[in-house]
Formats: structure tokens, C-alpha cells, sequence
């Protein structure tokens, strides 16, 4: 019970982490069309930001400061350069995202170094939130979900209860006719990019001191949050969020699993031969194919659900 319990906090924990990585993507191809090849590199930004804040004046300010500094900076990017090849169609706008991963990657190498950046977590949380029979939950891993949880609601309460996420909505699906009553359709876009990028920024935030803040932690989540958006289904807010969890808790689980697949069958009553074809396969562990599990689910999801599990159907 208590490795259940353990590995399903730490499991969601990190699958709403997930979620404030892919909200954001999700919003900006959903309104726009637009598939930010660069999202994980404004991730990355926004922790070694947080970073530098976090070193002068302490964490707190850079709670608040990074993420908009990152939204600012993709606000920016759209309005300067990627709304100037919009009109050519979608491969220049993967190419031009593409290039931009590929200069902040090079910007914060030529800043910060090579080398893991000493980003520790506030001295406020680092400590134990509760103790589960013999093992302790970290209270930065609450914080995490509290802040993730909270970006959720905010996000829901400014699509629905708001104007300016009726005139987001609206722009989405007849953009003549919100320009036609007065509104800047063009700047909607920007706006909108521009807050999907605060919000990579601000899990930037708060997973660099959680994990690691080095120059591939873009790569080590670039790849699974495109995971998340496909399983979830493209454009899907809720999606990305049961994705987000979904994979979250599969890979925590798996990682902690040290049963090769050999036991599993055996304990089934099977039991391969020594001659069997890919023996030495079985004998792999859980916890050696964790890393692979995320794509194993795309696979599956793209062979019975190629929509993902929120997708919609075109009829």
C-alpha cells in the first residue's frame, strides 16, 4: 500500500507537470494551427530565467517574473517573425520554431554554460509535506500540483467566464467576423501565443529545481509532450490533461517496477524456452523499457484512437 500510494502522488505530481508543459502547446495549435517545435526550448528558458532571478532578488519574485519574461519573448517571436510566414502555410511555421528550439538552446549555453546551473528548490519547501507509514512526500511535490491545479482552473475561468476568452473562442472559428466587430484578430494570436509560452515558462519554474536545469532538458521533454498532445488528441485541453496524467502515472509505476518480464510470464504459468526467439528480451525489467512506455501508448493510441482520447471526429 504505501509504494501505491507513494508512486500515484509522485506519478500525478509529475503528470500535472505534464500538463503545464502541453496546456500550453495545446492552446497555441488549437487557436492557431500553429505547432510550436520550440515549446520545450521556452520550457528550458523559463527555468534558467527563474534561475537568475531566483539568485538575485530569491524565488518568489521569480515565480512570477519568469513566466511572463518567456511570454513576453514568444509574444515577440510570433508578432516579429512567425506571423510573417503564417500566409506560406504550415512547413515554413515548423521550420521557423524549429530554428528558434535550436537558438535558445545556443543562448543559454553561450549564458549560462554547458554545465547543470545550481537551481535548488525554496528553502520554505524543502522539506517533508506528510509521511506515509515510512516514506515522506516532499512539500515542493504539493506545490507543484497546487500551482498546476491552479493554472487549470485559471485557464478554464478565462475561456468561459471572461470577454477577451469569448472574443480567443470566437477568433478560433470565425475570425471575419470578430475582426469585422472591432476586434484585432492578429493581435488575439499573438496574445494567445504569447501566454502558451508563459505557460511552458512557468513549468520552466517550477520543474527545473525539481529535476534538473541543464542545456538538454528541452530534448529529455520535447519528445513526450508531443506524446501528450497526440494521445490526448490535438487541440484538446482536456486531452492533454487525462494524457497528461495517464502517462504521468504509466512511466512513475513503471519505473519503479524491478520485475523482468521473464517473472511476470512465469508468474502467469508461462514460461519461454531457452531457445525461444528474443530471449534474452524477456529478461529485461520494467523499470530498463520505463522510458520507452510513453511512446508505446502513442503507438497503440495512433492504431485504435488516431483522433487520440479527446480528439475529434471530422464528419
Amino acid at each position: 500500500m504505501e509504494f501505491f500510494l507513494i508512486s500515484l502522488l509522485n506519478g500525478v505530481s509529475y503528470g500535472l507537470l505534464l500538463f503545464m508543459l502541453s496546456s500550453g502547446l495545446t492552446l497555441i495549435f488549437s487557436m492557431m494551427g500553429v505547432l510550436n517545435f520550440a515549446h520545450a526550448s521556452f520550457y528550458m528558458l523559463g527555468a534558467y530565467i527563474a534561475y537568475q532571478i531566483s539568485v538575485w532578488i530569491g524565488f518568489w519574485p521569480a515565480l512570477f517574473v519568469a513566466p511572463v519574461v518567456v511570454g513576453l519573448a514568444g509574444a515577440a517571436f510570433e508578432r516579429y517573425s512567425l506571423r510573417r510566414v503564417h500566409k506560406f502555410g504550415h512547413v515554413p511555421e515548423l521550420l521557423v520554431t524549429f530554428g528558434l528550439s535550436y537558438c535558445i538552446g545556443e543562448f543559454v549555453q553561450l549564458i549560462w554554460g554547458r554545465a547543470p546551473v545550481d537551481y535548488r528548490v525554496p528553502a520554505l519547501l524543502d522539506g517533508p509535506l506528510f509521511t506515509i507509514y515510512t516514506t515522506t512526500f516532499p512539500a515542493y511535490r504539493g506545490f507543484m500540483m497546487l500551482v498546476a491545479v491552479l493554472m487549470l482552473i485559471a485557464v478554464y475561468l478565462l475561456f468561459t467566464k471572461t470577454r477577451i476568452g469569448l472574443v480567443i473562442q470566437g477568433a478560433l472559428s470565425h475570425p471575419e467576423m470578430v475582426e469585422a466587430l472591432g476586434h484585432d484578430v492578429p493581435k488575439v494570436f499573438m496574445m494567445v501565443f504569447g501566454g502558451g509560452c508563459a505557460l511552458a515558462g512557468l513549468a520552466g519554474v517550477i520543474g527545473g529545481n525539481a529535476f534538473v536545469t541543464e542545456p538538454g532538458m528541452a530534448l529529455t521533454v520535447g519528445s513526450i509532450i508531443f506524446v501528450v498532445v497526440v494521445v490526448g488528441g490535438m487541440g484538446s485541453l482536456a486531452g492533454a490533461f487525462i494524457a497528461s496524467l495517464l502517462i504521468g502515472v504509466v512511466q512513475t509505476f513503471a519505473v519503479a517496477l524491478d520485475y523482468s518480464f521473464l517473472t511476470l510470464f512465469a508468474k502467469g504459468g508461462y514460461s519461454p524456452g531457452p531457445d525461444s526467439l528474443g530471449y534474452p528480451i524477456w529478461k529485461l525489467t520494467i523499470s530498463q523499457v520505463a522510458p520507452i512506455m510513453p511512446y508505446l501508448l502513442l503507438v497503440l493510441i495512433l492504431i485504435f484512437r488516431p483522433r487520440g482520447l479527446m480528439g475529434k471526429r471530422d464528419d
